[in-house]
């Protein structure tokens, strides 16, 4: 049909000058019309609509989603993982469980998580990887050698052992695991087709856009003298194509973390792959997880800060061994730095000392970042320039978090769970206890989408966080030009990217020496607990090369208000212990809050991170002594826990 004014005239004139049209006709010559006319109304617009979409979020380009994990998982293939009674779940259970299925555990009771996660690593110890299923298995290869022959003898009793027994478990592992004479597999063959099968598996239960899977693992080194945990799990991004083409870097190789990067730095130049390695524990390090020497004792140099940055861009700040963010004797001003202490391994002390303030500064986050910020004034290079988030450590194959579906470090749930002993070693002074162990926690990624290249991604630039187990959500942005409504629209996403930078972030100096603005919002995890508040954790380097921590009740639940002394009233407690319950009459189910630091200098260094804390719950001892009717729990056992989450950092650098 022509669609010409001339044509659309001449229609017009036949229309109504012809006699006895039919109704068929009229019709099909006024839809004619139509869509002529139509053509011509719109074709002024088209030039303006092809540059612009109606749709606001046809060109997205940030991460509108949260995916949460578990980076640190192991299975039996793991040789304490197997001596502590995981002899049966392995990798396709741990998988299958995390993805939401359901398993039976080694008590007999099934398990199923209440919400799949969205992403696994196992992260199985790269030592001796595989060891005891192969002495189970009869491998005759492992048989024929010293070590192999040496612990079939000492673990053939292991089956014998109830669940119940802990303190036999603890005392055969004690030995078996802390004889390092004879804990070398000296058979590659064995060695590869253990990784060949991990990578396979890992590949199997990817499932792009649903849920992820990554090959990893852990190097488990105890640092030079055999002292300090200086643990790091290894992830790839890779398939199996690439990741077979290597093996492990244990403890064997090298103790060394630089040794290690020489190795990740290896394999990315020989497959074009990619791979992190993500440090845990430094509170139970003895000193050694942020020290400003190498593994020699040497001082740090620009070399050693440039490859910490660049291969550990994370830190796991809480897990089951306890809560690394801080501790009581390096925050006397905070609160809530006594939350799951778990630093035995460091030695206990109820008072200040220069021993005590010489080891932990160098084992917890906080205290880290602020060393990373003296660092950079030093070498130019921040070596602690890391973001936050939480993992299980769980030795079980399970990945649970929560408080009440809590399946253990080493021990599934039985009767007398919450006291008896985690490990009790010959010339051990301090006995670590089960109830000292924290239902901790997860990872929180921000991602386009749920692959193994968006979540790498995100890792490598730090746009994560961690949870302690609730998956409540956490939006932190810092910039210049926040106004204080943006916290409350409904497009705050966009907004915080637009005019700053996310949560992993960097700032530089701002136009008119102005002071940044931060964007904040935290919503519950809509099956948990309401919010107690939100806080701003920042630490600088001043003028004169000390450092700083100052902590900001920046969003607070039930309308309160940070007094004249700058505390703020509790949030209540509706926690009823012997039912293992709560109420959510306390709190508000999200907060959200535009904050601007009043203390802002913009010559020193600094960075700022957010603490969420929920309102009080039930620990999982709770839940332990509700289900199995305990009685006379002893008063030091914990049964209460105030859940939280970390973000990670935004870095302020002044431009020189």
């Amino acid at each position: 049909m022509n669609c010409s004014k001339k044509s659309n005239k001449n229609a017009y004139k036949k229309l109504i000058n012809v006699k006895n049209l039919s109704f068929r006709g009229v019709r099909f010559i006024a839809a004619g019309l139509f869509f002529c006319m139509t053509i011509a109304i719109a074709k002024p617009f088209s030039a303006e609509i092809d540059k612009v979409s109606y749709s606001p979020y046809a060109d997205q380009s940030y991460p509108a989603n949260v995916y949460w994990g578990d980076t640190h998982l192991h299975t039996n293939l793991s040789m304490d993982s197997y001596i502590f009674n995981n002899r049966r779940l392995g990798l396709d259970d741990a998988y299958r469980f995390a993805r939401g299925d359901s398993v039976i555990a080694h008590n007999g009771m099934t398990a199923r998580l209440r919400r799949p996660l969205d992403f696994l690593v196992v992260a199985d110890h790269a030592t001796d990887m595989g060891f005891m299923l192969g002495l189970e298995g009869g491998d005759p290869e492992l048989l024929k050698t010293k070590a192999g022959r040496y612990w079939l003898q000492r673990i053939k009793n292991v089956d014998e052992i109830a669940i119940t027994d802990s303190d036999e478990v603890a005392r055969q592992s004690s030995k078996i695991y802390g004889d390092w004479k004879w804990r070398v597999i000296s058979d590659e063959a064995f060695q590869k087709t253990v990784w060949e099968q991990v990578a396979a598996k890992a590949d199997k239960y990817n499932d792009s856009g649903k849920f992820t899977a990554f090959t990893g693992y852990e190097w488990t080194s105890w640092g030079k003298s055999l002292s300090g945990n200086l643990h790091r799990v290894v992830i790839f991004k890779d398939n199996a194509e690439r990741t077979k083409k290597i093996v492990p870097f244990s403890q064997y190789d090298s103790s060394n973390p630089e040794d290690l990067w020489a190795y990740m730095a290896g394999y990315e130049q020989k497959t074009g792959g990619g791979v992190l390695a993500i440090p845990h524990n430094g509170n139970v390090s003895n000193g050694n997880m942020f020290a400003l020497t190498d593994f020699n004792g040497i001082p740090l140099n620009h070399t050693y800060a440039k490859a910490r940055s660049r291969w550990e861009p994370l830190y796991e700040v809480t897990q089951l061994k306890g809560n690394s963010e801080s501790h009581p004797l390096l925050s006397s001003n905070d609160d809530f730095a006594d939350y799951e202490i778990w630093d035995s391994f460091s030695g206990k002390s109820e008072k200040w000392e220069d021993s005590e303030r010489g080891k932990k500064q160098f084992e917890y986050a906080r205290s880290a970042l602020k060393l990373g910020l003296k660092q950079k004034s030093l070498l130019g290079v921040n070596p602690f320039k890391f973001g936050l988030i939480g993992s299980t450590d769980a030795h079980t194959s399970l990945s649970t978090a929560d408080d009440n579906n809590f399946f253990g470090k080493f021990s599934e749930p039985y009767p007398r769970r919450i006291l008896d002993p985690v490990l009790k070693s010959e010339g051990v002074e301090d006995t670590m206890f089960n109830w000292e162990v924290a239902a901790s926690g997860y990872a929180a990624v921000w991602a386009r989408e749920n692959t193994r290249d968006a979540l790498f991604a995100s890792m490598k630039r730090k746009e994560v966080y961690a949870s302690t187990g609730p998956r409540m959500t956490v939006r932190f942005f810092g910039g210049w030009d926040y106004q204080a409504d943006d916290a409350f629209k409904s497009d705050l996403a966009r907004i915080g990217y637009d005019k700053g930078v996310p949560m992993g972030g960097d700032l530089t100096s701002a136009p008119d020496d102005k002071a940044p603005s931060f964007l904040i919002r935290a919503v519950k995890d809509p099956d948990g607990a309401n919010l107690d508040r939100i806080q701003v954790i920042k630490g600088w380097h001043d003028k004169q090369g000390d450092l700083h921590e100052k902590i900001y009740d920046v969003a607070l639940s039930d309308h309160r208000e940070v007094n004249w002394r700058g505390k703020v009233k509790p949030v209540g407690n509706t926690v009823d212990i012997p039912d293992a319950s709560y109420t959510n009459t306390i709190g508000d189910p999200e907060l959200a809050v535009m904050w601007q630091d009043p203390d802002f200098d913009k010559d020193e260094l600094a960075f700022y991170y957010v603490r969420v804390l929920e309102i009080p719950t039930p620990r999982w001892t709770a839940y332990d002594a509700k289900f199995f009717e305990l009685k006379n729990i002893p008063k030091e056992i914990p049964m209460v826990t105030q859940e939280r989450a970390y973000t990670s950092p935004i870095w302020y650098s002044p431009t020189k």
